[in-house]
């Protein structure tokens, strides 16, 4: 068994605890067993899981693993903390908001001979593995696939490059290695931005992505991939998996407790991770200091 701590009491916290409470039988989650949480707010107990300090959560031998499902500025520090206690963690997207210290943090896991997990629930919905086998083998002309949603807080969630790295994953797993050609940002009014990014695919071959935000704006995805067989023009309709993205998640990260996953698919999961938060902090580079690009 792995004793386990969730640190962050959000939307995403309270669903790790309730699938904690709550494993998929005959799951390896079976094997991860909470021992309370840790929150910067005074909860007391949450599904009758009590709340303990961070300190106490370091410092207990039983404590084998801990969730981070905090701020995605906190993501970094929180992740250091743990591992330096010796604990294996799993935290959500983006594992930092600079390539440099998640390079730092990888090593640090494999100094301490800990397994450090990024979560990427994207990759696990039902509609983003059924686009995944529509795309499989199909040769791209031109892509472009356009996010819409809600203001953010930039001060705790990042630049848009890094709070919607979800859509960036998706477009490397797809379509492999992607080099940054250019990249903007509109910010007409306080709470309203448009982030356009251009890439390259590995065959030269344009690719798109835009992240708009603005209150009201509702949340979704339109794609618009076009094949030299045909294009295809929105998301695939997919039934709903009978099994939670984030239980789907916590079976991945007890897997790799379990040393369940293979060496050479843990090898590619962490190069995709790290390139997408390179291909990131290019986007902000892009976006915030275009004159270093264009002069």
């Amino acid at each position: 068994m792995f004793g386990t701590v969730v640190t962050g009491i959000g939307i995403a916290g309270s669903v790790r605890i309730r699938d904690l409470l709550n494993p998929l039988p005959s799951s390896p989650v079976e094997h991860l067993k909470l021992l309370g949480f840790v929150s910067r707010r005074f909860l007391g107990e949450v599904y009758q899981v009590k709340q303990i300090s961070l300190q106490e959560a370091l410092d207990n031998p039983e404590v084998h693993a801990a969730i981070i499902s905090t701020d995605n500025q906190n993501h970094s520090e929180s992740v250091r903390t743990f591992l330096e206690a010796g604990k294996h963690v799993l935290v959500e997207y983006p594992l930092a908001l600079s390539v440099k210290i998640a390079h730092e943090l990888w090593e640090l896991a494999e100094l301490k001979g800990k397994i450090l997990h990024v979560e990427h629930i994207e990759l696990l919905s039902e509609e983003y593995k059924q686009l995944k086998k529509e795309v499989s083998g199909k040769e791209l002309v031109k892509g472009t696939l356009h996010f819409t949603g809600g203001p953010l807080d930039e001060r705790y969630s990042g630049f848009p490059s890094f709070s919607g790295i979800a859509r960036l994953t998706w477009l490397v797993d797809l379509f492999g290695d992607l080099t940054v050609t250019s990249a903007t940002r509109e910010q007409q009014e306080k709470n309203y931005f448009r982030m356009t990014v251009h890439f390259q695919t590995p065959n030269k071959r344009p690719l798109t992505w835009i992240e708009e935000r603005a209150p009201g704006m509702k949340r979704e995805k339109k794609i618009n991939f076009c094949f030299k067989s045909g294009c295809l023009e929105c998301l695939p309709v997919a039934p709903r998996s009978p099994v939670g993205l984030f239980m789907q998640d916590l079976i991945i990260f007890a897997k790799k407790l379990l040393g369940q996953i293979p060496k050479e698919e843990l090898i590619a999961e962490k190069r995709r991770i790290l390139l997408c938060l390179s291909l990131a902090e290019e986007i902000q580079m892009h976006c915030e200091q275009p004159s270093k690009f264009y002069s």
